[in-house]
């Protein structure tokens, strides 16, 4: 009887066998490399959306610099139905429906890109301490290799959804995206 005790105290005392070692190390990895998994796909949302922030904030901004035009002003007055596009670069009676838009990656240097119907270029550079300066050239300036580039296209339909008010639509696409999906944003107001 003696000798069956100890049988039985010497196996509760011997630990975790090979066998079961090896099973929580398995659990233990896969739950690791889940976790891996969801840290880095959380990593891309959160690119994509800082992304989609600036896109959104620079159709907020056109939105708000077109409302600011008084109806008869020839940035927001259109003959006929509409002018501008959303899928093509237009311009009409000398106005383009169309910028870039290019914001540095180091320092938040914004430039806005913009060209007329004659060919030339001009551009707004806002640096970050408020100092805003203008240039204009023949040639479309070369962007920075590591700034982001959006382009912006814009339509004025009247009439539309009601008699009397003009619907102004903004798009912005990002042309260089650090992430895998395209980053395109989309917004419209109606003003009388």
């Amino acid at each position: 009887m003696a000798a069956s005790r100890s049988n039985r105290k010497r196996r509760a005392e011997r630990g975790f066998t090979l066998l079961e070692t090896l099973g929580a190390i398995a659990i233990l990895s896969i739950g690791l490399l889940a976790m891996a998994g969801l840290m880095s796909q959380t990593t891309a949302n959160s690119s994509r959306s800082r992304y989609m922030s600036e896109a959104s904030i620079l159709a907020t901004q056109k939105l708000e610099e077109l409302n600011r035009y008084p109806n008869s002003d020839p940035m927001v007055a259109i003959t006929g139905n509409s002018a501008g596009s959303l899928t093509a670069d237009t311009s009409a009676s000398g106005i383009n429906y169309f910028d870039d838009i290019r914001i540095s990656a180091v320092g938040g240097t914004i430039s806005e890109t913009s060209s007329d119907p004659t060919g030339t270029y001009n551009t707004i550079v806002q640096q970050p301490d408020g100092t805003i300066t203008s240039t204009s050239s023949a040639t479309a300036p070369a962007p920075p290799a590591e700034a982001l580039q959006f382009h912006r296209r814009w339509v004025i339909e009247k009439d539309t959804p009601i008699t009397g008010v003009r619907r102004v639509t903004v798009f912005v696409q990002l042309l260089n995206p650090p992430v895998t999906k395209p980053i395109t944003f989309q917004i419209s107001t109606v003003r009388p």
